[in-house]
């Protein structure tokens, strides 16, 4: 009964586990990816606020 539950009988598929496999390492390829597109984020961010300060800091005082 509960390997017709399972819907298995000899084990777990190897198609199965092959996807499975496939799968995991896609999660981890994009987990990858995503950690190097945040660090470049914050990287581009940090020079723009650096930038950003530097051109104030730049301005001639106003007249007052």
């Amino acid at each position: 009964m509960a390997k017709a539950l399972l819907g298995h009988v000899g084990g777990p598929d190897p198609r199965m586990v092959s996807e499975m496999r496939r799968l995991q390492q896609r999660i981890r390829d994009l987990e990858a990816e995503l950690i190097r597109l945040q660090a470049t984020n914050d990287a581009l961010a940090a020079a723009t606020r650096e930038e950003a300060l530097s051109r104030i800091q730049e301005r001639e005082p106003a007249l007052t």
